[in-house]
């Protein structure tokens, strides 16, 4: 009898701290969890999102292909901005802002109105402010957000804007919830993605998303398709609208 007592009392301390650990762990595959994890691809991180594998963030070691002179031919970055129909004097977050290549570019589109260019590593964020400097801007200010949300105010914004950002979030339920409260009762997303249903747009798979998935997604979260724009080289351009205001 004592030694039985003595194996209960063993298995008992044990999982004190190891089976609900496993718990916890179990958890992460649920069916009915947000998420679900498997084995990491090539530049992926394992975690899924409506069957969708998150890819890993750009580092800032990436700033010179935000900045390449190829850009504006490659992606036509002139025509996306006039396909976003911004007024003067709308408030516009730039999410996942990088180098600032569109913030002070839609800057220049809402003299009345402010730009939030929001970024998660320091290095942009220094990046940001030196490039603010030097452009005397004064409708940019400069945010830094954190995976689950862009820290911004509520009720203020007109567009927040993701350029092929959404696909690296590692919260998108969490982000998409955050910026809904930070939109205006009749404020949009707006989302520029590689376009995943076509081969011949050479961008890595995992940083390419279709149209099907993204709505599905945004639906989830309270959005639906507004406005989509297609004549861009290879990048959609979709608008969503808040259905659960």
């Amino acid at each position: 009898m004592k030694y039985i007592f003595l194996l209960v009392s063993v298995y008992l301390v044990f999982c004190a701290g190891g089976c609900h650990a496993q718990e916890r762990g179990n958890e992460k595959t649920k069916p009915d969890s947000i998420y679900t994890y498997g084995k990491a691809s090539p530049g992926g991180i394992g975690k899924f999102y409506f069957g969708r594998e998150i890819a890993h963030v750009m580092g800032a070691s990436g700033s010179d292909w935000l900045e390449r002179e190829q850009r504006p031919g490659e992606e036509n970055t002139q025509l996306a901005i006039e396909k976003m129909d911004i007024s003067p004097g709308d408030v516009l977050a730039d999410i996942g802002a990088g180098t600032g290549y569109y913030s002070f570019k839609l800057a220049g589109k809402v003299p009345r109105g402010k730009v939030y260019a929001v970024d998660i590593q320091d290095e942009m964020i220094a990046h940001l402010q030196n490039k603010k400097a030097a452009l005397h801007s004064r409708n940019v200010e400069i945010i830094k957000g954190d995976t689950l949300s862009p820290n911004l105010p509520p009720g203020a914004l007109d567009f927040a804007i993701m350029v092929d950002v959404y696909h690296e979030l590692e919260y998108p339920h969490e982000m998409l919830q955050s910026i809904k409260k930070s939109l205006k009762k009749d404020g949009k997303i707006l989302l520029m993605e590689y376009k995943g249903e076509d081969p011949e747009v050479r961008i890595k798979p995992l940083h390419k998303t279709t149209v099907q998935q993204l709505n599905k997604e945004l639906a989830a979260n309270g959005f639906r398709l507004f406005y989509q724009y297609d004549g861009l080289p290879i990048q959609h351009l979709l608008m969503y609208e808040q259905v659960d205001q």
